[in-house]
């Protein structure tokens, strides 16, 4: 699997977590709504860091890859400690 096929399926991951808690936030304590506001500035720049790289391919290296790979697996966790202060 090639960087760019892994950041996709990561992108995608995330994005599917990020809409199925966003059903569920009109239930949420202002707390968990609070971190949420928080997740949604680090998605935003999280996109704008795939964005770059998938468009600008042929100059994207490994920091860029490591980079954005980290930010999709901080994003996954950060989505799923909010799904845990939903269920709780």
């Amino acid at each position: 699997m090639s960087w760019k096929d892994d950041l996709h399926k990561l992108s995608e991951s995330v994005k599917q977590q990020r809409d199925e808690l966003k059903l569920q936030l009109h239930l949420a304590r202002q707390d968990v709504r609070d971190e949420w506001d928080d997740m949604e500035q680090y998605w935003e720049r999280f996109r704008q860091k795939m964005d770059d790289i998938l468009h600008d391919a042929s100059d994207a290296g490994e920091e860029a890859y490591r980079t954005a790979h980290d930010v999709g697996e901080d994003l996954k966790q950060g989505y799923q400690r909010i799904r845990d202060r939903l269920k709780s």
